[in-house]
């Protein structure tokens, strides 16, 4: 019978079944998941569009669908800004209120959770996982989401923050805040900005492709949804793997 030649005292197919047997570590889980909100935790993008369309159509402007996805993950400044040149003759301050009141008082209501979210977050915490919110949106929104959800360590507002999405400082500030490396951390996002912020940061990035198609890039994990992700999934990326569901 044959042998291996480091183990000669055992025949080599009952070696191959012995390290078969032997269990193969499982990855390690990410020092913390650091959370988008709007389109990636909840679908509040659809109000974001209908606010921005009724505030425009106030001032006798018009707002399409395609102008709302152009602002998906930008800082609210920015919203703002555009909203003036597309004649809402109002102070950025202000438009800035009633965009977030009017979103606000919409998540109030029903909470509108993507599919498989809530089951990945409740997953995450029974694994011990740590994890924080990094939003775009201010504080108004994003503090009473936060406690609704409960398992925010870190809140990482659009308004506490020198320079939004797409600039690092939100993902840095978060991973600061929970005294954990970026890099092994995951951060979960569904727009431009904010995977270029993830990224800048050093975080592992996973993409879910939500409103905007999210283009394929080496070391971008990308699916269509959190419906399909696992906390093992997140720990494979937070050990650099790159999970790639969607078609190049």
């Amino acid at each position: 019978m044959p042998t291996n030649p480091a183990r000669p005292d055992v025949p080599a197919a009952d070696l191959a079944t012995d390290l078969a047997a032997e269990p193969v570590a499982a990855p390690r889980l990410p020092a913390a998941v650091l959370w988008d909100m709007d389109g990636t935790l909840i679908d509040t993008e659809p109000l974001w569009i209908a606010a921005e369309t009724d505030l425009v159509g106030s001032f006798g402007g018009t707002w399409t669908h395609e102008d709302g996805l152009a602002l998906v993950g930008g800082p609210m400044t920015q919203a703002a800004a555009v909203l003036q040149e597309r004649g809402v003759d109002l102070p950025a301050d202000e438009i800035i209120d009633v965009l977030n009141a009017r979103v606000a008082a919409g998540v109030a209501a029903s909470t509108p959770w993507q599919p498989g979210a809530r089951e990945l977050l409740a997953a995450l915490s029974d694994a011990g996982v740590r994890m924080a919110l990094v939003t775009s949106s201010f504080e108004v929104l994003a503090e009473p989401f936060a406690r609704t959800a409960g398992c925010f360590e870190v809140v990482v507002a659009g308004d506490r923050v020198r320079e939004p999405k797409p600039s690092p400082e939100p993902y840095l500030t978060a991973a600061a805040a929970l005294g954990v490396p970026v890099e092994r951390c995951v951060a979960v996002e569904d727009s431009r900005s904010g995977i270029a912020s993830a990224t800048a940061a050093g975080a592992r990035v996973l993409a879910v492709e939500a409103l905007v198609p999210v283009e394929q890039r080496p070391g971008l994990s990308r699916v269509r949804g959190l419906d399909t992700v696992s906390v093992a999934d997140l720990a494979r990326i937070a050990a650099g793997e790159t999970l790639d569901l969607l078609p190049a």
